[in-house]
């Protein structure tokens, strides 16, 4: 059988992560794609990289690639996941999708049509706690969903002089701290419970409208440099709080932040049902925490032992021995690597899609109308919601 190669375009804090997932589990790294050779070159002191190649057009020209992952800002994500499935590559494309959800809707009849793999790269839900709670709830442990409530909180944009590409709309989008961190929480939402967002109700709020931008580049969630700073008005929101209604009448409670002191990278959600709940957050990655009326709580620490088969199955390490946000991606790229390997996507892939992507979209298209308008706004799917498998 021929070793499945790939590329990694971006060579920033999460095209560094991919390379290392992808190397973790023997998948051959050919080559990254930077903002320019020179820079990845650089960026290759301080991190373990292949050699860059002279442009994202040799990459694709490369026939020996069969999988690109795409890790640049959100605006190169459609033209460049469109231009790799075009050249028959599959494609793991960071999230967002793409900039809007006419993109992501184009993305997603490409990809159908090419018969190619393609996944979003949507990793919190492969924390092996978050299938653990997935599998509970799917086998009707706490009962019926009623309530989910919960945030996703930083730190990394607090100060006015914190700067990054992601709070500029032309290139991350219109909706900044829910598009970048919400968009996490909201899938999850949807695996976790196997329910989909129906409707929402938003309030943004841009709580710094100035801040001083280096006049140089800046890597996400560094401290940037004391050199030169010049003004800058602010549309993008740092907060947001989200209601939600998904189907079978449950609701859900969201705060997003990047202002949230302390909290460096903090997911959160409680999930209450009729006959229990279940509740986790990424600063504790391996507790489960098991909510019960009638008798005391439970705290199920992570073992593959204990957990069910699609839990221990998305583990490398047994109990005691940690394991974290760089396993996720670790267990993402193992399922989407076995259907390359199988020569297309599976009937129900378990891992997220460019559906998932594209729905993602659909659902920040309510969110930021909601919050211009100051009202419900459904979500506009054409086809009928299924549950969200993986």
């Amino acid at each position: 059988m021929t070793p499945t190669r790939a590329a990694v375009v971006g060579t920033g804090f999460i095209g560094v992560v991919h390379v290392e997932a992808l190397r973790r589990l023997g998948v051959e790294v050919l080559g990254v794609v930077g903002s320019s050779p020179e820079r990845a070159r650089e960026k290759a002191k301080t991190a373990v990289l292949p050699e860059p190649y002279d442009s994202f057009e040799a990459m694709l020209a490369d026939e020996r690639v069969d999988v690109v992952h795409i890790t640049s800002p959100n605006k190169l994500h459609f033209p460049q996941a469109k231009a790799a499935l075009e050249a028959g590559k599959h494609v793991v494309c960071e999230k967002p999708l793409a900039m809007n959800s006419r993109e992501t809707a184009e993305l997603l009849a490409l990809a159908d049509r090419s018969g190619l793999v393609h996944a979003v790269n949507f990793n919190i839900r492969f924390y092996s706690q978050c299938i653990e709670a997935h599998e509970r709830i799917k086998g009707g442990e706490i009962g019926r969903v009623h309530q989910v409530t919960g945030s996703y909180l930083q730190d990394w944009l607090l100060l006015d002089t914190d700067w990054n590409w992601r709070l500029d709309p032309a290139e991350g989008g219109e909706l900044r701290a829910v598009g970048d961190i919400g968009s996490h929480w909201i899938d999850l939402l949807q695996y976790v419970t196997g329910r989909r967002v129906k409707a929402v109700m938003a309030d943004l709020a841009t709580v710094i409208p100035v801040r001083r931008v280096p006049t140089g580049p800046v890597e996400t969630f560094s401290a940037g440099d004391a050199g030169e700073r010049v003004d800058r008005e602010i549309t993008t929101e740092d907060t947001a709080g989200i209601m939600l209604r998904l189907d079978g009448g449950a609701r859900a409670l969201c705060a997003v932040s990047q202002l949230s002191a302390g909290r460096r990278n903090a997911c959160s959600w409680q999930v209450d049902g009729g006959a229990g709940a279940v509740a986790w957050t990424s600063e504790r990655p391996e507790e489960l925490w098991l909510g019960h009326r009638e008798r005391p709580n439970e705290l199920l620490l992570r073992d593959p032992t204990l957990q069910s088969p699609p839990a221990a199955a998305a583990q490398m390490l047994p109990a005691g021995h940690a394991e974290g946000f760089a396993d996720t991606f670790r267990e993402l790229y193992r399922a989407v690597y076995r259907a390359v390997g199988n020569g297309s996507p599976p009937e129900q892939p378990d891992y997220p899609t460019f559906a998932d992507g594209h729905d993602e979209a659909l659902i920040a298209d309510a969110i930021a109308a909601s919050a211009r308008e100051g009202r419900w706004v459904e979500v506009a799917r054409t086809s009928t919601p299924q549950e969200v498998h993986a």
